[in-house]
């Protein structure tokens, strides 16, 4: 929104045009669009429209984490995502702190490797959930022991697989965990000049909170940077809607083992005639042989049907099918 000038101002500057101390013309040329310094050694390889739609892809990323390791850690996890830019890799590896956690992925089928960077404070929260405690981070920060590096590379495979369905609009991707470090400096998977795209993501676990970053290497995504935008991402998703939704759906329900039982009738015995039975006995039904007997799925009646047999076993001849208004 553009400045708001009080009345006073308003007054100032039409006394000063009439006066004469201020040109009309000077004025349009001085609120002409003022020349932009392009840096080569930083070329902008990523639009806003490139950054917008990875902004949606690792907001569906963050849904999906915020459902999934609950299941490991046990904890409610509230995942924010706050912000992406373009930097340089110097820059990036400049600003990690002294243990920092990063997962260094292939990024298959594109070349090329991203890094997942988690907070050390988020990483001794989850080591300590995973163990049993409260899930509460480290006062003083210290290096990662064998055994907690261990648990935090399951932890970090598992944030990796949940890429796989957020990118599946743009292409189909099959991370693999090259590696976890803990040092910026063995971390150098690009040059450090080349330009790559930061998502930011908040996660809260518990008492805990810090960053997830996720860094993109122009050179790994430059196959698919026609894709990364939010008019393709839309209109592949509309197009796929019907088939993700509906076919899949249906394609599982049609797999569900639903429980099928024909009652031949019913009766009460005491508990005394209960426990005294023997075989041979006969117990009389409220039924006839040749009335028709409930077919229930579930608990729900949904069929008639007559008794019969097929191929020495058992069997049901469903006469009607009883709708759900009846």
């Amino acid at each position: 929104m553009g400045e708001v000038l009080s009345q006073s101002e308003i007054d100032n500057l039409l006394a000063a045009l009439s006066s004469g101390e201020l040109d009309v013309d000077q004025m349009q040329d001085q609120a002409e669009k003022q020349v932009k310094d392009y840096d080569f050694k930083r070329p902008a390889k990523f639009s806003k429209e490139h950054l917008r739609t990875l902004e949606i892809i690792f907001e569906h990323y963050g849904r999906l984490i915020s459902t999934n390791l609950p299941v490991y850690l046990r904890k409610n996890i509230q995942v924010s995502v706050l912000s992406s830019e373009t930097v340089t890799f110097s820059e990036f590896t400049n600003a990690l702190a002294n243990p920092v956690i990063l997962g260094i992925v292939d990024f298959r089928p594109l070349p090329g490797n991203i890094i997942i960077e988690l907070s050390s404070n988020l990483g001794f929260a989850m080591i300590d959930r995973m163990l049993g405690g409260q899930g509460l981070p480290l006062e003083k920060s210290r290096d990662f022991s064998e055994i907690e590096m261990s648990i935090l590379q399951k932890m970090m495979i598992v944030c990796m697989q949940l890429m796989r369905e957020p990118w599946k609009t743009v292409i189909d991707i099959d991370p693999v965990m090259d590696r976890i470090e803990t040092n910026a400096q063995f971390a150098q998977v690009i040059a450090p000049s080349d330009m790559i795209a930061i998502v930011s993501m908040s996660l809260k676990i518990g008492d805990a909170e810090g960053l997830l970053n996720i860094c993109l290497p122009y050179f790994t995504v430059e196959d698919i940077m026609d894709k990364l935008n939010t008019k393709y991402w839309y209109s592949t998703m509309q197009k796929s809607d019907k088939i993700d939704y509906e076919e899949h759906i249906e394609s599982l329900i049609k797999r569900v083992d639903v429980p099928v039982k024909a009652v031949l009738g019913r009766n009460q015995v005491s508990v005394n005639d209960f426990l005294n039975l023997q075989v041979g006995d006969i117990i009389r039904l409220d039924t006839r042989v040749d009335s028709e007997m409930d077919i229930f799925v579930g608990n729900i009646r949904k069929f008639t049907a007559l008794p019969g047999s097929s191929k020495d076993n058992y069997a049901v001849r469903l006469t009607t099918v009883i709708r759900e208004e009846e």
